[in-house]
């Protein structure tokens, strides 16, 4: 996915817009730097299979775009995916891109469509911080 930095698409770009088209994202930038990682397995149905391969010609669709001009490098479907019901539904929409786009990629997602509970996070910091939601030591232990 390296070539596609010329447009500002990078590896983690793909990977969200990916969480759009139904799949959990894949594993980014291991054991080679901006790639993804993808391992189906034996027990992938030929079907499954082929809903992933869809995904990912609409995602080079959806660069080829960006490389035409008919979308600019920051305001795309893929730098801001993946899309949350909570933003597809408000009544702001700043993107020039449209709802349908952003949240419907492909015609099977009408019938089935995982929505995101959140936003992108910043990783980097994620990587380099714990940060637990969990109550603490104190409140596990019994008097």
């Amino acid at each position: 996915l390296r070539q596609f930095k010329a447009v500002g698409i990078e590896a983690e770009d793909v990977a969200k817009r990916l969480i759009d088209y139904g799949f959990h994202a894949p594993t980014l930038s291991f054991p080679v730097a901006g790639t993804i990682m993808i391992e189906p397995t034996e027990s992938e149905s030929m079907e499954e299979l082929d809903r992933f391969v869809e995904a990912l010609k609409g995602i080079r669709k959806e660069i080829a775009e960006i490389e035409s001009g008919e979308f600019n490098q920051e305001d795309n479907v893929l730098k801001h995916a993946p899309f949350t019901a909570k933003q597809v539904t408000a009544s702001d929409w700043n993107f020039s891109f449209t709802r349908e786009k952003a949240a419907y990629p492909a015609s099977y997602l009408a019938d089935f469509k995982y929505w995101v509970p959140v936003k992108r996070v910043d990783n980097a910091f994620g990587d380099r911080n714990l940060i637990c939601s969990c109550p603490s030591i104190e409140e596990y232990q019994t008097v």
